[in-house]
């Protein structure tokens, strides 16, 4: 795997960084045929650090996404995301990307699927069905707040399109539009 490691915010990559995240990123390498590039972004905040960990594919990108106290354990966090996503969606991007040619060829055939199956959680356990009001943004804000969720699904009142409003990490909101 080719590793790129970059700081921003001030933080200064060192050699220990740089070939900790190396190590740490090869281990995700048996579950690919070909050699993939990973982008490492390290951020330091006055009361915590950020890894960024994005790993492009031809048909799809993982990323993950950790703040912690200490560089190295936010990097093995986001190495340990990064795993369970590829464990949870290994089998799903097989089968629905089946048709696409080549995606067969992404992922590794010595891993066990069935093994990687059993150790998936965080399974859906419950469903919910929601009637999508008519509304504006500022209206599903409220709502939103009020339901005390990150997310909210309406029905744009100009447009009739369905949006999701969501609560970002940094505290502010921001909007998906559909068509």
């Amino acid at each position: 795997m080719i590793v790129e490691v970059r700081g921003k915010n001030g933080f200064k990559v060192t050699d220990a960084i740089e070939n900790y995240a190396h190590e740490k990123l090869s281990k995700l390498e048996r579950f690919f045929k070909e050699e993939l590039d990973a982008a490492v972004v390290c951020k330091t905040y006055s009361d915590h650090h950020k890894v960024e960990v994005t790993i492009p594919t031809k048909y799809f990108t993982m990323r993950a996404e950790v703040a912690e106290e200490d560089m190295y354990a936010a990097i093995d966090l986001a190495i340990d995301k990064l795993e369970r996503q590829i464990r949870k969606h290994k089998t799903k991007v097989n089968r629905s990307l089946r048709k696409r040619e080549g995606v067969k060829d992404l992922f590794n055939e010595d891993v066990d699927l069935e093994a990687l199956e059993r150790e998936l959680v965080g399974r859906p356990v419950k469903k919910k069905q929601h009637k999508l009001e008519q509304m504006n943004t500022d209206e599903a804000i409220t709502a939103m707040e009020m339901l005390g969720h990150d997310f909210y699904i309406y029905r744009d009142e100009k447009t009739k399109n369905v949006h999701v409003l969501y609560l970002r990490n940094d505290g502010d909101y921001a909007v998906i539009e559909t068509e």
